[in-house]
């Protein structure tokens, strides 16, 4: 068994801790809302309106506190609190553009995935289907076809008539028992 320490009150390293409640609970977040939101906001960062908006901020920014009345300019020249906000807008979007990236990423593996898979049941349904057509082939080639067992009979027919066997097609009129030609069975018993 785990050895207790003394002044730890007992706890063991092979259980879990029991659940203390927080003094200020956490706020709970969706994170797939908040995924969808990053990915919205990353989206927004990479189109020329989201430059046009911030090149606008900037420029005002600046022009109001080179060229506006001395007593409401609020950044002087060196524009340090321009500086810090965009350092925080940075600090900020770095994170998001990565969370959206790293959802994106997880995206494209389930697809690569899931096209590894259907591409390997291809590839099985192709194999199998080849073995089957190999398989018929194989199989066509000893039973014997419509056009070998009348090349064959030509050949037999011939072979009789060689030997000076009478061969006579059948008509209709050959059949009927009156003529007496047919078979045992057409005729009559006496």
């Amino acid at each position: 068994m785990a050895d207790q320490r003394p002044g730890r009150g007992g706890a063991r390293l092979d259980q879990p801790r029991e659940t203390r409640r927080a003094l200020i609970p956490r706020p709970t977040v969706n994170q797939e809302t908040f995924g969808v939101w990053s990915e919205r906001f990353a989206r927004f960062m990479g189109t020329p309106r989201f430059l046009i908006y911030m090149t606008a901020f900037v420029v005002l920014w600046i022009g109001w506190n080179a060229f506006g009345p001395p007593d409401l300019r609020w950044d002087p020249y060196a524009f340090i609190f321009l500086t810090l906000m965009l350092s925080l807008q940075a600090s900020y979007a770095a994170p998001l553009i990565l969370l959206a990236q790293n959802r994106q990423a997880d995206r494209d593996r389930v697809a690569l995935e899931q096209d590894r898979a259907r591409d390997e049941r291809n590839l099985a349904d192709t194999e199998f289907l080849t073995r089957e057509v190999a398989a018929l082939r194989l199989a066509m080639r000893d039973t014997a076809t419509r056009d070998f067992v009348r090349s064959e009979l030509r050949s037999l027919l011939e072979e009789m008539e060689d030997r000076g066997l009478e061969v006579r097609q059948r008509s209709d009129e050959d059949d009927s028992p009156a003529s007496g030609t047919g078979s045992s069975r057409d005729r009559p018993a006496t």
